[in-house]
């Protein structure tokens, strides 16, 4: 019976495994290469699930989805069976949501995966305390800046890093998942103050405690694999992802640069080799160098809530505002279904015509009518037509009314 059970649990968490996860309100721009997915270890290396130049965002076609400086927002992931580590929201106008470090200087919260959520039977300890399987919706509530114009459209990043339990596997954690939403900011206070990064801890493991539950590392960047992606072999699962990132045993704490006495991860946490790594020039990521992210390779930025602070990106003298519109669609998508349309719309003439000569002496509304059904069908039905001797007797009937009006 144990054996059964363990099995159960070990195939619902393999059956999650190509989603893990990502987030799922606001709508995001997901991604058709991965499934809707960006997993670092799959080779999507963010910021985003997919650059801006493929957001659903740039069609007028897409509704768009507006909010409010001020707003509570509520942002929604599913738990897909993993238990475990931190998300943080961070926030920057549209055109700049292809640049991890307009994102790594605007965030806005950090907090703990499970922050409302957790396994579907909290009895369930093969994996341990409270790290069964269960994919319930887990949810925070950020504040849209005050410092954002009018009109200006901006990019949500949701990131999940420091997840656990890898394929079962309970001493491993996953690699970062990236996902963003596109929204435009209309209404609210307007403030020229911007806004400091929060931390909400506390999640269903250590609840109301400030910190949470994680594996491997609490700082964004570690487990991103720098610039390695996997190399699949057929019939191998597992070589599709450079997963798992840190093997170490289960945590909790906060996420780098917050708290005091929580941090877990002081000593030097190495990547855990890979049999499917493509051999690179480039060394795994160590905490040392998670600085640098390949995305942006001529910019050393920080993840923490302490790094330097840019320039306010909404101001009216950055020339952001003006720039973070609405792209209009390709005006030629619009225009390809017409020669579609029309092409085939003068095709049936010259194929009708010849069978409509065969009707001249009825109506001309009837008569063309007739020979196009009958010469689709069958060709036979034309001297059927023809061949309608009783015309003279017609002629005799009418002859004859005469004779029956004479009666009355």
């Amino acid at each position: 019976m144990h054996f059964s059970t363990t099995l159960a649990a070990v195939s619902a968490l393999i059956a999650s495994s190509a989603g893990h996860s990502l987030l799922s309100t606001p709508a995001t721009r997901g991604n058709t290469k991965w499934f809707g997915t960006c997993a670092a270890g799959a080779g999507c290396k963010g910021p985003c699930d997919s650059p801006k130049a493929d957001s659903p965002f740039n069609s007028n076609y897409v509704p768009k989805t507006y909010i409010q400086r001020g707003q509570e927002l509520d942002v929604e992931w599913k738990r897909l069976n993993h238990p475990g580590g931190f998300v943080r929201l961070a926030m920057v106008p549209f055109d700049q949501s292809d640049s991890w470090s307009a994102f790594n200087s605007n965030v806005l919260e950090y907090t703990c995966y499970e922050t409302n959520c957790g396994p579907t039977d909290p009895s369930d300890t093969i994996f341990g305390h409270l790290n069964g399987p269960g994919s319930a919706p887990c949810s925070t509530k950020v504040t849209v800046p005050k410092n954002i114009p009018d009109g200006t459209a901006v990019t949500l990043q949701w990131v999940w890093y420091g997840g656990g339990i890898y394929y079962g596997e309970t001493d491993t954690s996953f690699g970062e998942y990236y996902s963003c939403s596109d929204l435009i900011v209309s209404g609210g206070p307007l403030s020229d103050e911007k806004p400091e990064a929060v931390f909400k801890g506390g999640d269903i493991t250590y609840p109301d405690s400030g910190v949470c539950k994680y594996w491997g590392s609490n700082k964004v960047g570690d487990c991103n694999f720098g610039d390695r992606v996997p190399s699949p072999i057929d019939g191998d699962l597992l070589s599709q992802s450079l997963e798992p990132c840190i093997r170490g045993p289960e945590l909790k704490g906060t996420p780098y640069g917050f708290a005091v006495g929580t941090n877990n991860t002081d000593s030097a946490i190495q990547p855990v080799p890979h049999s499917a790594v493509v051999a690179s020039s480039a060394a795994p990521e160590t905490p040392a160098q998670s600085e640098t992210y390949s995305s942006v390779a001529s910019e050393v930025v920080t993840s923490t809530p302490e790094a330097p602070i840019q320039s306010d990106i909404y101001s009216s003298s950055s020339s952001v505002e003006s720039e973070a519109v609405i792209p209009a669609p390709a005006p030629t998508s619009a225009e390809v279904p017409a020669p579609v349309y029309t092409a085939p719309a003068v095709i049936p003439a010259p194929v009708y015509t010849t069978p409509a000569e065969a009707a001249p002496a009825t109506t001309t509304s009837t008569a063309e009518a007739a020979p196009m059904y009958t010469s689709v069908a069958t060709p036979a039905p034309a001297p059927a037509y023809s061949a309608v001797e009783p015309a003279p007797i017609t002629t005799t009937e009418y002859k004859c009314r005469p004779r029956y009006s004479s009666l009355f």
